[in-house]
């Protein structure tokens, strides 16, 4: 196994660009890039860049991982760049992509199945409640295309791999494989995102280990507040995921696995949106109505961690959400947009060193720099 980052939270990705960023990932002792998709490394899939990242890659010691994209039509007016990699064909658009990314050995690539909104309250900020449209509306129309996408990834040695993202399930995620073929997808399993779904992290680690080919590690406060529950991205290692039962769970399904940390990003390169505060509205109808595969013994395991997650948190072990915004290494405030990049820096830090101890501690083999020291 390595650890790495995703592009997106890697502070001045964009200053830097895709070159220079990967020397910045090596300098912070990480193992690899994961770039959301290949238009993050090229915009036009230029094929001398993307050898020159590729190469740099291989020169640095780092894993590279890329992606294809948003594959829900009813979010493609929101991602235009895909249709226009395909000269307004987005089923070109995207074979393209795949095929550049197998062009350059990339060839485990992250989809996604909508976009979360955090400046909207609530289930609003989530695709799978639109209004206009039903979320099995949605997955049908994602079954569609992934169906029409396969052949491209049969052909080029691709895997599709869907992120148990902020709108779908780990159930759902599985049946869609189901459907299109386990040989051309696969899982991109985000640690935290299911908590959104009030899915308890270590049982969708058993559910989805075997389909597991990509990652997000992070981690996340969750506590009741008024309408639910508050979620929180808190560093790894200090929120709510048992990282010591989920890597093992990982680490036996696929001893080669990549780590990519999807940490806070600095607000010098994402600006806070004026909404921050995330609210899993578990106890609602209709949130609930949404959810027909969550069963009670999952749930009562899943309310039992928000149990003794909040002890912590009562005994000030952990800060709940007021003190954590308020903190100076915690997720900025909208008003003060404070979490630059020392903090975000400290962030990673701190966040990739657990996960290292922690494998070092489990007897999981994990390349890295920091991981090096301290097994010397």
């Amino acid at each position: 196994m390595r650890l790495g980052i995703d592009s997106q939270k890697l502070p001045e990705f964009l200053k830097r660009g895709p070159l220079a960023s990967l020397d910045h990932v090596k300098e912070l002792g990480l193992g690899g890039l994961f770039f959301p998709t290949v238009l993050d490394m090229s915009p036009t899939l230029d094929k001398g860049a993307l050898r020159d990242i590729k190469t740099r890659a291989d020169e640095l010691g780092l894993y590279l991982e890329s992606g294809v994209g948003k594959i829900n039509p009813y979010c493609s007016a929101e991602a235009p760049e895909f249709r226009a990699i395909g000269d307004g064909d987005i089923i070109l658009g995207f074979t393209r992509m795949i095929e550049a990314s197998a062009a350059i050995d990339c060839r485990e690539l992250w989809i996604s199945p909508g976009n979360f909104k955090s400046e909207y309250p609530g289930r609003l900020a989530n695709d799978r409640f639109r209004t206009d449209v039903t979320w099995d509306e949605q997955l049908l129309a994602i079954e569609k295309v992934l169906l029409k996408l396969a052949p491209v990834a049969r052909a080029n040695g691709v895997h599709l791999n869907m992120e148990t993202h902020d709108e779908i399930t780990s159930f759902e995620i599985l049946r869609l494989i189901e459907k299109v073929g386990e040989d051309c997808m696969g899982v991109v399993f985000d640690t935290a995102n299911g908590l959104q779904r009030g899915e308890h992290p270590v049982y969708a680690a058993r559910r989805v280990a075997p389909q597991v080919r990509q990652t997000h590690i992070k981690d996340a406060y969750v506590g009741r507040a008024a309408g639910g529950l508050d979620f929180q991205t808190r560093p790894v290692g200090k929120g709510i995921v048992d990282f010591a039962a989920i890597l093992p769970i990982l680490a036996k399904a696929n001893p080669d696995l990549n780590l990519s940390l999807e940490v806070a990003a600095s607000v010098e390169d994402k600006p806070r949106k004026a909404n921050p505060r995330q609210c899993i509205q578990i106890d609602d109808p209709v949130w609930r109505a949404a959810h027909p595969d969550l069963n009670a013994e999952e749930l009562d395991a899943y309310m039992a961690l928000v149990d003794d997650f909040e002890t912590r948190v009562k005994s000030g072990e952990i800060p709940d959400w007021e003190a954590y915004e308020a903190s100076e290494y915690g997720y900025p405030t909208y008003e003060t947009q404070s979490y630059g990049y020392p903090q975000a820096v400290t962030f990673i830090r701190n966040s990739a060193r657990f996960i290292e101890v922690l494998c070092l501690e489990s007897g999981i083999k994990l390349s890295g720099t920091i991981a090096k020291q301290h097994a010397a």
